[in-house]
């Protein structure tokens, strides 16, 4: 959707936006509800690249505030119905594969394009090896009634203790939910919290850092300094991309195998609200996290299931996935996945995306750089870092209509 508002902004071209579901939904506000914020202030989730304080103006909120993911669903649309007119055209379908001359789609039609942008989100989520065929297992929290599905009395576990995990967690609790939740993860750590306010981005001094290590050294001296390190990886933020793109490959599997998930805890926060209501849900005894795997699992015959985890095995009445996305080609979508597999796409960097050339174009099997597929979003993870929030999203469809 960012894509399409720039592009009709700032060019002439006629869009036609593939979308099966209602614009402005998708994974992370069609399903949301009430209780669910956004993880990020309304300051920095504008639509408008021009325009930074746009969605705070339109919800009546301060900059700092944290407003219900719902709310910023309603805005992508009324965004989208500020700029439909002649030149957008909506297919409420599926693309199924790119031809030579456009997208198909999963009815076998075609629609032509010049140029086509490939903006599908982020890989399926990863999946536990134990993971079992059975109803008790949930392997999409954001399916259609999945939660409302798990009877309140039983105990769930959650495998995963990031974002998603959060969001279940909420959801489960909100009603007279009595029966314990524990999240487990290998690290057990669960993302920290925003502060009410946000702190001015202190940047670290990355001049003399040459190496990974040296960056670690350099942020955690910093951090010290400022007293508050949610300033310091704000101040970092715009400059990842060009650290993750200067590290050498083995420096890269350094990061994603030591520290990509403390990383993630510190950069991807809880609204303060949030915070505040996990910390009462862990204090009351109805959320607990546990470090470890996920060994086993089986389904005893009356019902639920038996889950083998480092203390031992324990009865869940139902076990939901929350793992962040998973790696690629094992976790592609049937359209990425075909792309992969006609060889219009390849694997990037670590099978955390796609792999695209310095502009963000694909590049085929045979290395070919694609000159007018052009692909956006979490899907560039891997190639880039720092790809999966709003404000750098909204600069990748910027740079698509107006190139650097």
């Amino acid at each position: 959707m960012l894509a399409t508002r720039e592009l009709l902004s700032n060019t002439d071209d006629r869009v036609v936006l593939i979308e099966p579901d209602e614009p402005g939904g998708g994974l992370a506000y069609g399903a949301a509800r009430p209780w669910h914020l956004l993880n990020s202030r309304a300051g920095a989730m504008s639509a408008d690249s021009r325009d930074p304080g746009h969605f705070a103006r339109w919800a009546g909120c301060s900059p700092d505030e944290f407003r219900p993911r719902v709310d910023y669903g309603r805005y992508l649309r009324d965004v989208l119905s500020d700029i439909s007119g002649p030149r957008l055209t909506i297919r409420r379908s599926r693309a199924a594969g790119l031809s030579a001359t456009g997208v198909v789609l999963a009815d076998g039609a075609e629609v032509k394009a010049e140029r086509v942008v490939v903006a599908t989100g982020s890989p399926a989520p990863a999946q536990p090896a134990a993971r079992p065929d059975h109803p008790d297992y949930v392997a999409d929290p954001w399916a259609k009634g999945a939660l409302e599905a798990i009877p309140s009395d039983v105990p769930v576990l959650l495998v995963g203790a990031g974002l998603t995990a959060i969001d279940v967690a909420l959801t489960l609790t909100e009603g007279d939910r009595d029966a314990p939740i524990t999240a487990v993860s290998r690290r057990g750590q669960l993302p920290l919290t925003h502060t009410e306010v946000a702190a001015p981005p202190v940047g670290p001094a990355l001049d003399d850092c040459a190496t990974l290590r040296d960056v670690v050294r350099a942020v955690r001296a910093e951090a010290a300094r400022a007293g508050d390190w949610r300033a310091v990886v704000d101040g970092l933020r715009p400059y990842l991309d060009q650290l993750w793109t200067a590290f050498t490959p083995a420096e890269q599997d350094a990061f994603l195998r030591h520290l990509a998930r403390p990383w993630e805890c510190h950069r991807h926060r809880m609204a303060p609200s949030v915070g505040a209501r996990v910390a009462t849900l862990r204090e009351e005894g109805r959320l607990e996290v546990r470090a470890g795997g996920v060994r086993s699992m089986t389904a005893p015959p009356a019902g639920g299931l038996l889950v083998e985890l480092e203390a031992g095995v324990q009865w869940f009445g139902a076990v939901v996935n929350c793992a962040g996305p998973g790696r690629l080609p094992a976790a592609a979508g049937s359209f990425v996945g075909g792309l992969l597999a006609a060889g219009q796409a390849r694997v990037g960097p670590h099978g955390l995306g796609l792999d695209i050339d310095a502009s963000g174009r694909l590049i085929a099997a045979d290395g070919r750089v694609q000159e007018d597929r052009w692909l956006i979003g979490p899907l560039r993870r891997g190639a880039l870092w720092e790809t999966t929030a709003v404000p750098e999203i909204r600069a990748q469809a910027h740079n698509l209509a107006i190139p650097v």
